[in-house]
């Protein structure tokens, strides 16, 4: 906000000084007149001297656009409102009027709406639809909100196609909502909005919309252009949505496929409408489950098993451990976390796995488990040797022992090549403090603590050597 402020008003000094509108900003980026009208304010409070005779300006009438644009900005209330009466012979000022609609002076702000109100047309109001939503979010905004949303009542679907596509992700939201209310889409339409904005608000609200116009006309003919592109889309929630509509439509047989989808939510989805037509999604997922050696296992039905299944199905995931996807390897600890069913024997050999994600999942598993593994064994694996996911899990598992021996990790790591894991390791350090069941007095530690001076002050580093006894 502060560069923005500083933007603003260097545009204010400069259009004082005569120059054009277009070359100071960009008046295309709503931005870009927000800017301007904090930085105006900002000078002429502190510095002033850049703007010699604006404390008190002539007639305004004599003033040109660049001037003119300068005073709809000024401190005093009372300038602002004449500059408001002479804006009418600038039409590219029209932006600093929707500015003043939320002034916080009355009179201001009520001449603002008036000439707002007798200015705004569908081509402006493309134009202006960014600022506008922006002043929305002020106080005293909404008026703007309210003109903008009846004046594009009035466009038609090229036109609000325009704020479809609009970089401005508020635009796009209140287009859609414009569009949807005055039933201006078509469900495939929706549906294809769905999938292609990446705004998940946008996706949310045109999914739900076309699903809810199927359900009115009550065709089910005519969920054949909108499903597809809902089942295919990559957000998840449009996935589920498209999912769930299939026991609608009277397709609940295509929602199994789903069951192992790569989303929880889908796969909530999915097991909900197979159940309503009477399958078992348990069955089905310990089905695909029970082939170990399935190059084409999905992982999602991995996971699924575990939230659907129970400490009975724990069996058929630890045969999975080592399965040749490492997609269906993670998923298999995951499951395991999840049915607590979690054999920290059984998992420490996957601590050194080659895939990241196995790593990561066997440690997050492992965890409640941290004291229960071989204190050496670990440090080990916090060498230079060893793959850098490896170094990262048994750290992990090493802060969560706590002790002598997480402090002696961290440390070592200290100088470790990758800056994330060295940053880890002083956090960890520096929030280092002796474990209540190890013996006080240890010179090791002295030592370790020694070698991180830098992570402390003077202070804070004698307290720790009290803490653990090493105070000298």
């Amino acid at each position: 906000m502060l560069e923005d402020i500083e933007d603003g008003a260097a545009a204010a000094i400069r259009l004082a000084g005569g120059a054009p509108l277009p070359s100071t900003f960009d008046v295309a980026d709503p931005g870009g007149w927000l800017a301007l009208d904090a930085g105006a304010r900002d000078v002429a409070w502190y510095r002033p001297q850049f703007l010699p005779g604006w404390e008190h300006p002539g007639p305004l009438t004599e003033l040109g656009e660049s001037l003119l644009a300068v005073a709809l900005c000024h401190r005093d209330g009372r300038i602002r409102q004449e500059a408001l009466r002479q804006s009418v012979r600038y039409p590219g000022l029209l932006p600093l009027v929707v500015v003043r609609c939320a002034d916080w002076v009355g009179p201001v702000r009520e001449h603002a709406r008036q000439l707002l109100r007798k200015a705004l047309n569908v081509d402006s109001a493309l134009d202006l639809a960014s600022l506008i939503l922006r002043i929305g979010r002020r106080d005293r905004g909404a008026f703007g909100v309210d003109v903008l949303g009846h004046i594009l009542c009035q466009a038609s679907h090229e036109q609000l196609a325009v704020l479809f596509a609009a970089p401005d992700r508020i635009v796009r939201r209140f287009a859609y909502r414009l569009a949807i209310e005055g039933r201006l889409l078509r469900p495939p339409e929706l549906a294809s909005a769905a999938t292609r904005d990446q705004d998940t608000v946008v996706q949310d609200l045109c999914a739900t919309a076309a699903l809810t116009a199927l359900t009115a006309l009550g065709d089910e003919d005519a969920y054949e252009g909108v499903l597809p592109p809902l089942l295919s889309a990559r957000n998840p929630r449009v996935r589920s949505a498209g999912v769930t509509a299939l026991r609608q439509a009277g397709r609940s047989e295509q929602a199994e496929p789903f069951l192992s989808d790569r989303s929880s939510l889908v796969r909530a989805c999915a097991r909900y409408v197979v159940r309503q037509q009477g399958g078992d999604p348990a069955a089905w997922y310990r089905e695909r489950c029970t082939a170990a050696d399935d190059p084409e296992l999905p992982p999602g039905a991995v996971i699924g098993l575990a939230e659907c299944g129970n400490h009975a199905d724990a069996g058929l995931l630890q045969l999975l451990l080592v399965h040749p996807a490492a997609g269906v390897r993670a998923r298999a600890v995951a499951g395991l976390r999840a049915l607590d069913c979690v054999d920290a024997k059984q998992l420490r050999p996957l601590l050194d796995d080659p895939a990241a994600a196995v790593v990561r999942e066997t440690a997050a598993a492992l965890l409640p488990l941290a004291k229960e593994l071989p204190a050496e064994w670990l440090l080990e694996r916090t060498s230079t040797d060893r793959l850098r996911h490896v170094r990262v899990g048994a750290f992990r598992l090493l802060d969560a022992r706590g002790g002598t021996v997480a402090l002696q990790a961290a440390v070592g790591l200290l100088e470790d090549s990758d800056m994330k894991l060295r940053t880890r390791a002083a956090q960890s350090v520096q929030h280092w403090h002796p474990s209540p069941d190890e013996r006080r007095g240890d010179t090791e530690v002295g030592e370790l603590l020694d070698r991180s001076r830098h992570l402390f002050s003077d202070h804070t580093l004698r307290r720790r050597k009290w803490e653990a006894g090493v105070d000298n």
